[in-house]
């Protein structure tokens, strides 16, 4: 096999043509074993492969830079850098990221994970590199879905001011994570179909090219011009308006034609961007016929493309799924906004049933926030689904345009706590500390299914800005005969036995009631709280347990600065309680990727791990006695 001969940087430079040629083919079937065993995005990576071996032939790696924007189409990218035997590891603890990782390899320049970023990060090296006197090159790789994120524009606006080498390849096959929407897909569509221009361009440039003396002077002077060729065929160019000189587009599976085109821009003395178009899931029939599935895949079959694992029972967003479609009906205010994540975060059906009230806004959501805070003062009821690490990216949106005018927008907060196997920048366990940080925000999270259901319902006619907060994966369904109604600011107390109490938000409330029963194995009574509202908090309840029991512990999957322990603790202070407490959370540290239940067994956040501190801290509080 080809595939054999790449065992390290730069051994695809000793291919030949023949080689060459079976190599795509090679790589795809190699991906599809490997991930229908582990599972990892495959429809992107199917996409990019003679992409990626076009970089690398034209490019010298490590010495040359390549920034892969979001970094989940990176896998044919490790493969060539000498990491093909850890796939076997892809995205379990303590194995292969899914995303570039500066620690993995020498090749890996930049650190990625989040969308629209590429750019900004290929300017700053570019400009590093013009500082420090270098003349490697840097090339940004960017799809056009992360072309949708403001950053992105941000990013090409300052690159119009460089006066040195640097290469934009706008991956582009009319997808993001689902299909690519607005103004910007559009355009690209324009360009992709433009055939004429095309043919018109190449044969004007060949045969001015050919004047002798005078024809290189008339090229240079229609590529400077503001009313070239371009314009004349596509109005409006806006690459080269904004001063970035574009090549192409060109077929994103034909090795040859873009080696010559990177090397064609490799020459360019400025900021050039080289139009690459790709098809999704190539060489897969089921990843091309359902890219979003197989965007972000668990281990399938390869036969059928179905999961080996069947799904038992209903995930959290299977069950915000169902109740905004149900609320849909009732209240024709009920709208949703979304940025690029319609079937991720399960609102297909209220796309299909309520398409005047579907907003998908693209990989924008600093955009989607302040649209939804419009939406809200024009009277309607703006559901912003999104993931919690997604969520980050609006921070000052909320702040500012939401809280600041008190207006009411509910966010789903999806995928929050331990995500698994997306590692760092995917990890939901921030979102509790920075909403708590402002003012006007309610937080709260449910315990299980059916009060993620109520929860819902109580936030949209709540009125003001509030936050729910759930988990990825399949809900809970235990402690069905706990449904007290919801009440703003209100916990519910659980269980209420013993001199220990268990204070737990969301998803933790499952592993109080498991950390309750193996302390009971130990004769150990134990309460279990449900606090579920971190702001405000129940102070009424907080009272009642400082002066009830001897120990408290909080449990969030948050990290624990800005915490609902600290906020808690800090209550406690005010109010002169002397009760010992303990606080369940991550530390001051970034999470890795992996199995959920792995990663919080490392982090102590499982039942085994809390009940030996209890049985630790009560036996050590009775032999000081």
């Amino acid at each position: 096999m080809v595939l054999d001969k790449i065992n390290r940087t730069n051994d695809i430079k000793k291919l030949s043509q023949e080689e060459l040629q079976q190599l795509p083919e090679e790589i795809r079937q190699f991906l599809i074993r490997s991930l229908s065993e582990t599972g990892g995005h495959l429809a992107s990576n199917l996409g990019v492969v003679e992409l990626t071996m076009a970089l690398h032939l034209a490019f010298q790696l490590p010495k040359d830079q390549i920034i892969w924007d979001v970094g989940h189409q990176s896998y044919t990218h490790k493969i060539l850098t000498g990491r093909k035997e850890q796939f076997s590891t892809l995205r379990q603890l303590g194995g292969l990221s899914g995303f570039p990782k500066t620690a993995e390899s020498d090749c890996d320049c930049f650190n990625t994970g989040h969308s629209s970023t590429s750019v900004s990060a290929g300017l700053g090296l570019a400009a590093a590199r013009d500082l420090a006197g270098r003349h490697h090159k840097v090339v940004a790789v960017i799809g056009d879905g992360a072309l949708t994120g403001g950053m992105a524009f941000e990013a090409l606006n300052n690159a119009s001011k460089l006066d040195t080498n640097f290469i934009i390849v706008l991956n582009d096959n009319n997808m993001s994570i689902s299909p690519n929407v607005g103004g910007m897909s559009q355009y690209l569509g324009g360009i992709r179909t433009a055939s004429v221009y095309q043919d018109l361009k190449n044969g004007v440039l060949e045969s001015l090219n050919r004047i002798p003396v005078y024809g290189e002077r008339i090229v240079k002077r229609i590529r400077r011009t503001k009313s070239g060729i371009k314009q004349l065929l596509i109005p409006g160019m806006l690459f080269e308006d904004m001063g970035i000189l574009y090549l192409g587009p060109v077929d994103g599976h034909d090795v040859e034609r873009m080696v010559a085109m990177f090397r064609k821009a490799a020459r360019v003395s400025g900021p050039v961007l080289v139009h690459v178009i790709t098809q999704k899931g190539r060489g897969y029939e089921p990843a091309v016929r359902h890219p979003e599935r197989f965007h972000g895949t668990e281990p399938f079959q390869i036969e059928t493309g179905l999961a080996k694992k069947k799904k038992n029972k209903a995930g959290y967003t299977d069950i915000f799924s169902t109740v905004m479609r149900k609320l849909g009906d009732r209240d024709g205010k009920v709208v949703a906004v979304t940025a690029a994540m319609e079937t991720g975060l399960g609102l297909k059906r209220f796309h299909n049933m309520f398409p005047d009230r579907f907003f998908d806004v693209g990989i924008a959501e600093a955009h989607a926030v302040t649209f939804a805070a419009g939406l809200a003062a024009g009277g309607q009821k703006p559901v912003v689904a999104v993931y919690s690490s997604f969520l980050q990216r609006a921070y000052d949106q909320i702040l500012h345009d939401v809280c600041l005018q008190d207006l009411p927008v509910v966010f789903a907060i999806d995928r929050a706590g331990i995500a698994g196997s997306d590692g760092e920048t995917h990890q939901g366990i921030f979102d509790i500390s920075y909403l708590m940080t402002i003012p006007n925000m309610t937080l709260m999270a449910p315990k299980n299914k059916w009060e993620l259901s109520d929860m819902i319902k109580f936030a949209l006619d709540y009125g003001h800005p509030i936050a729910i907060r759930y988990p990825r994966g399949e809900a809970y369904d235990g402690l069905e005969e706990f449904r007290a109604p919801v009440a703003a600011g209100k916990g519910e107390t659980l269980y209420e036995e013993g001199d220990v109490a268990l204070l737990a938000y969301g998803s933790m409330v499952k592993t109080a009631v498991e950390v309750r029963e193996l302390l009971k194995q130990q004769g150990l009574g134990c309460a279990v709280i449900n606090l579920r509202f971190a702001k405000p908090l129940d102070t009424g309840l907080l009272e009642q347990v400082a002066h009830k029991y001897t120990l408290l512990l909080t449990l969030e999957e948050n990290v624990i600065t800005g915490g609902i322990g600290q906020a808690v603790a800090e209550y406690m202070n005010r109010m002169g309680a002397r009760v010992p407490m303990m606080h369940v959370a991550i530390g001051d540290e970034y999470v890795s990727h992996g199995n959920p239940e792995l990663l919080k067994k490392q982090l102590g956040l499982d039942a085994e791990s809390i009940a030996h501190r209890v049985l630790g801290y009560m036996g050590c509080k009775k032999q000081c006695r």
